[in-house]
């Protein structure tokens, strides 16, 4: 299943990647999230960066079929690699679960704004039901990075 997420920052995309690749930033957007707990690593590397948030999530709230896959929390590794300023690639790797997301990200320039672009593709490898998660997860995705957004508002508008 394809996502496509738009993140639009009112900041330009300088000062969005700054805060996309500051650790306090990621920090803050796993606090937000109620993460169960969580490692966070992220090594400048060149004119980019490498980042792993490696955490555990409550699944309370997931629909019971969600629950019954990912049990009561679920480990996530997600790991973004910026070559540039510009642009990455992305993937969320859960751990002994039928579940694999990766894609892009990318930073436009939209006048004096950025918008934050996430191009993804989802695949739950589960018979019969699959495609009924890949919507369920694709939901869940789309609040966390909705979830982002307010996060990084308020971040730019400190920074």
């Amino acid at each position: 299943m394809q996502l496509t997420h738009e993140m639009p920052l009112d900041a330009a995309p300088d000062a969005v990647f700054a805060m996309l690749s500051d650790p306090a930033y990621r920090e803050r957007v796993l606090e937000s999230g109620g993460v169960v707990s969580h490692e966070t690593t992220l090594e400048p590397r060149g004119a980019g960066f490498h980042l792993v948030m490696d955490q555990v999530q409550n699944t309370a709230g997931l629909p019971a079929i969600a629950q019954k896959i990912a049990g009561e929390t679920t480990h996530v590794i997600l790991t973004e690699e910026w070559d540039d300023a510009h642009s990455g690639t992305w993937h969320l790797d859960t751990p002994g679960k039928p579940v694999t997301t990766s894609g892009t990200v990318r930073i436009e320039a939209r006048g004096a704004a950025s918008v934050v672009v996430h191009d993804l593709e989802l695949k739950v490898k589960v018979p019969v039901v699959g495609g009924k998660l890949e919507k369920l997860m694709a939901q869940n995705l789309t609040d966390g990075l909705d979830g982002e957004q307010h996060v990084a508002e308020a971040w730019l508008a400190e920074h």
